[in-house]
């Protein structure tokens, strides 16, 4: 047996107009197929249905490309649009020249999953209480909703990984297993991409993260494209705001502050963007640091020359293992998410309201989104912190008496830490317990239009707590 192809345009020859094709890749820009992509855009099929975490973006070899080559008619996909950060796909989206299903990141990776493994779907507590959830059978299990997901099957997968034999075993390094075995379980065909071919028996079985049964074609990559150095788009840790006159925290010390509360042992999901700065703050704890990719146990890496591509956390800044840390693919890693197992979650927000409401995944009016994993997280029934800025850029507050945003989930936040103020939810209502110095609790109070009280004892924050 041999399902090695020379060339990517001899492996992609037979695909046709109106394919689905699911394609792995994690975030902007990390461990895509990229000489798959090129040549599918090359091939020139069109009318494809794509299926991805996102279309990557910055760069002139993501899946982007088939976009601005007009091969693509709709997608299916967890992130559609980044803030600040426009892209081809979500233009095309808002004109109607392209159809969107947005999806969970977590509930993409589980119906592609659900669909290699023959069953027709599923029923998860994601997305309940959200705009996703209509038009979707609801059913009560236990005293809790649940959506029934129906199963994902594509005509071809795209996948990369490591190295792979004659046979199509693969093998994955690092955090970069991600979506690809769930994405090729669910083709009809499915493509591999790869830095080494070996013979068979060179890869150890147990180091086979996609037996061979499950790949049609393997190839060797030709197109090498270095991934973007960390996140995009992030404020510098130390800017700050003022609000009445006054400095309040830096970004650096709000995190800090998150940092500070969580305890010794903690297993702990960070989000992007402000989120991820609380590890910088976590170092020398032993806090136990989970990202959606598929780490657990991690540091992050400040040093260039200690960068190893193929380690990244969710925010696709790069990282290394602590002894005692561990790699996994996506299903596993939504495994941890949505098992309440994490001591504590820490996510960004565009609103949180009065009732412990979530808002963070889309603008109001926006045709998709940016959901990643927050709404497979906040689902979870693990602790909650959201750490965002009291007010937005143009001074509207985000504590609110209820959402104009659309909901990522209900009633799920417990703690929230701004750059004013830090608020516990205690029997239903949030109360201010800490405050930072120089700032009335009437100045609070007026910029906080949601019901709040304030404790006994509030702690006072330095304004100069980096």
């Amino acid at each position: 047996m041999d399902k090695t192809f020379a060339t990517c345009a001899e492996a992609l020859a037979d695909i046709a107009d109106g394919s689905s094709v699911a394609i792995a890749g994690f975030g902007v820009g990390h461990s895509y197929p990229n000489s798959l992509v090129l040549g599918l855009r090359d091939q020139g099929a069109r009318n494809l249905r794509i299926v991805a975490n996102s279309m990557g973006a910055g760069g002139d070899f993501r899946p982007q490309i088939l976009v601005q080559n007009d091969q693509v008619s709709s997608l299916v996909l967890s992130f559609s649009a980044r803030p600040g950060l426009p892209s081809p796909e979500q233009i095309k989206i808002e004109a109607g020249e392209i159809g969107l299903e947005i999806v969970p990141q977590g509930i993409l990776v589980d119906r592609l999953r659900a669909a290699g493994a023959g069953f027709a779907a599923f029923y998860s507590p994601v997305t309940v209480g959200t705009p996703l959830q209509h038009g979707k059978e609801v059913r009560n299990f236990g005293g809790r909703d649940f959506v029934l997901e129906h199963a994902l099957p594509v005509d071809v997968a795209l996948i990369r990984g490591y190295r792979a034999d004659p046979f199509g075993n693969v093998e994955f390094r690092g955090s970069s297993a991600h979506f690809h075995a769930s994405f090729a379980k669910a083709a009809r065909l499915a493509i591999v991409e790869v830095e080494e071919i070996v013979e068979a028996g060179a890869i150890p079985p147990e180091r086979v993260g996609l037996p061979g049964i499950f790949v049609s074609r393997v190839v060797k990559t030709t197109a090498k494209y270095p991934p973007p150095k960390g996140s995009m788009g992030r404020r510098a840790a130390e800017s700050n705001r003022e609000y009445f006159g006054k400095p309040a925290l830096s970004r650096s010390a709000m995190a800090r502050q998150v940092a500070e509360m969580l305890p010794d042992d903690a297993y702990v999901n960070l989000g992007s963007g402000l989120p991820t700065l609380v590890a910088g703050h976590a170092r020398g704890k032993t806090i136990i640091l989970h990202a959606e990719n598929g780490a657990l146990g991690y540091d992050l890496v400040d040093d260039p020359a200690m960068i190893d591509v193929d380690f990244f956390d969710a925010a696709g800044n790069f990282i290394k293992l602590r002894p005692g840390g561990a790699v996994f693919d996506s299903v596993v890693s939504f495994e941890v998410a949505r098992s309440g197992k994490l001591s504590a979650i820490v996510l960004g927000a565009y609103q949180v309201s009065e009732r412990g409401d979530l808002a963070n995944w889309a603008l109001p009016g926006q045709v998709g989104g940016g959901i990643g994993g927050a709404m497979d997280l906040a689902a979870s029934g693990s602790r909650l912190i959201v750490l965002m800025e009291h007010s937005d850029s143009k001074g509207r507050p985000k504590l609110v008496a209820q959402c104009n945003y659309p909901l990522t989930a209900p009633a799920c936040v417990d703690v929230v830490v701004t750059d004013l103020a830090v608020l516990e939810r205690v029997d239903g209502r949030f109360t201010v317990t800490a405050m930072v110095e120089g700032f009335s609790q009437e100045e609070i109070r007026s910029i906080t239009p949601m019901d709040v009280g304030f404790a006994d004892h509030i702690r006072s924050i330095p304004v100069d707590s980096q």
